[in-house]
């Protein structure tokens, strides 16, 4: 009888576990709104790219760009897109001045996920730029760079 018990709780278990990591579906996002995009694009700053560009977007001279009044980020919103979905590694100048450090690509963020954050950015630290829309990073993600 015990062995019975034995089985018969461990399989539950099993099946438990199992069911637990089934992934649930994601609620669905509003992407229509402009201020729960800024808010939702805080959240992925502060998880991806504080580290680098600091509390204030201010980032670290020489090293990591500052993300306002920087014309790449209120510029062409396909540049920053690409340049977040693929990284940067080139040296290049950023408003008259060279950043050495690389940054790493995140293509494992969702569109909404990339929306939301550089949304956030085009419209913090006094930048005052257009929404970023999934469908825009939609389109960058889908073209291959050459």
């Amino acid at each position: 009888m015990k062995k019975v018990f034995l089985i018969t709780a461990l399989s539950v278990t099993a099946l438990l576990c199992v069911v637990a990591q089934v992934k649930k579906p994601q609620p669905k996002v509003a992407v229509n709104n402009p201020a729960a995009s800024i808010e939702r694009g805080k959240a992925v700053y502060q998880k991806e790219c504080l580290s680098c560009h600091q509390a204030d977007g201010g980032g670290v001279p020489h090293l990591n760009p500052p993300l306002y009044e920087s014309t790449n980020v209120v510029g062409d919103k396909k540049k920053i897109i690409a340049v977040v979905l693929r990284g940067m590694t080139d040296r290049v100048p950023i408003d008259g001045e060279y950043y050495s450090n690389n940054m790493a690509p995140h293509p494992e963020l969702t569109n909404v996920q990339i929306a939301d954050v550089l949304t956030f950015i085009r419209a913090s630290w006094g930048n005052k730029a257009s929404i970023v829309t999934p469908a825009e990073v939609q389109a960058v993600r889908g073209v291959k760079k050459k």
